[in-house]
């Protein structure tokens, strides 16, 4: 009798019990489906503006005029994508440009931009807070762009080079301060267990800050290869002969030509007739699908480093 009754008890406790614990994860419930539907809402928000593009680079131009932008295009037309590929030749070498600065220049930018933040995320080094101080205060002040244009043609002479599309973009404040913060968190036990072992100062950078480092390597690498495969205006400053023109200028020279020739007194009549129907706005569109397409398959490749290397980057006041 008192088996039956102990049991029938624990019995009722636990039916007492399983409302309490149901009730209790309702509200952590109902959180999640908020969090998710507001990233739902936000991948929405980017997502659609990225397939109107792409739905008026397939549009001809007399229904872009008539009927406005369409997320279904009611002309089709490949006509823009032709326009841009007109000359493959001169695409595929603009292509071979970006892609040789995007590379290069980010391998290098990102072993300096280490080479800068570990010596100064160091706290037996002496010298670590003036230098600190120093790579902020060019974050506010820099000399413009006269003196720039300067330096790099009369002083360097480096107008006209591969050398001018990468050498502006190897170092950034930003960058240099988002690795040290990420460079404090690496225990110091760990340099110095290194250090009894025998390991010197490369030795130890190249073995063991690396790879640890690699989450902000990563983080860092997106943001510089963006930055370079994007890149025009140095372009435009220091490039003159067309073998180094990058496609990011090469698509700004053609709009600009087409509207020089389109509005232009000094353009002939045929000039004229010839773009005056020219498919501006969906060229326009084709044109930034060309050029960003590429970084739009790099990304979810660094996507597992990205989130973890913003976090533990943070600066720290």
């Amino acid at each position: 009798m008192n088996t039956s009754t102990s049991q029938t008890t624990s019995n009722e406790v636990t039916e007492l019990r399983l409302p309490e614990n149901e009730s209790s994860r309702k509200p952590g419930q109902s959180s999640n489906w908020f969090i998710n539907l507001f990233f739902i809402l936000i991948c929405g928000f980017i997502v659609v503006p990225f397939v109107l593009v792409i739905a008026i680079s397939l549009s001809s131009e007399q229904s872009i005029t008539q009927n406005g932008f369409r997320f279904i295009p009611e002309q089709f037309s490949f006509e823009a994508y032709r326009i841009v590929f007109e000359v493959p030749r001169t695409i595929i070498r603009a292509y071979g440009v970006t892609i040789f600065i995007t590379v290069v220049g980010t391998v290098i930018s990102l072993l300096m931009t280490a080479l800068m933040a570990y010596p100064i995320s160091r706290k037996d080094f002496r010298y670590n807070r003036p230098l600190t101080f120093y790579v902020f205060f060019t974050m506010l002040f820099n000399g413009g762009m006269i003196p720039f244009y300067i330096l790099m043609t009369q002083y360097l002479h480096l107008n006209d080079t591969l050398a001018a599309l990468i050498i502006p973009l190897l170092l950034s404040p930003f960058n240099i301060l988002i690795m040290k913060g990420f460079l404090d968190k690496i225990s110091l036990e760990i340099i110095e267990s290194a250090k009894i072992d025998g390991a010197r100062e490369f030795r130890i950078f190249f073995r063991i800050i690396l790879p640890l480092s690699t989450p902000a390597l990563a983080t860092l690498g997106l943001f510089i290869a963006f930055a370079y495969w994007n890149d025009w205006y140095n372009a435009l400053l220091f490039i003159d002969s067309d073998k180094y023109v990058p496609l990011q200028l090469l698509l700004v020279r053609i709009i600009t030509k087409v509207e020089f020739l389109a509005n232009s007194p000094f353009a002939t009549a045929a000039d004229k007739l010839k773009y005056a129907s020219f498919p501006t706005m969906s060229v326009r569109m084709a044109m930034a699908i060309v050029a960003g397409g590429p970084m739009l398959f790099i990304f979810p490749f660094f996507q597992r480093y990205f989130v973890r290397g913003i976090s533990v980057g943070s600066l720290k006041g």
